[in-house]
């Protein structure tokens, strides 16, 4: 019984000197979406120049 205890109370030292402490930053977590947006624009730029070529065609000789 007293072995049991020892286990016990050595398990509960153990966890308690592992403790987390959670501090806010001191500065805002920044977070950049500038990536898909511009993947975004790109697209829509390029067709919007197909579909300019494919009407004007002789703006643009092959």
């Amino acid at each position: 019984m007293t072995g049991m205890r020892l286990i016990i109370c050595g398990g509960a030292l153990l966890l308690a000197g592992g403790c987390i402490q959670v501090k806010a930053p001191d500065r805002p977590i920044e977070i950049n979406l500038n990536v898909n947006v511009k993947q975004e624009v790109v697209v829509r730029l390029q067709r919007d120049a197909q579909e300019f070529i494919t009407e004007n065609p002789e703006l643009f000789p092959q």
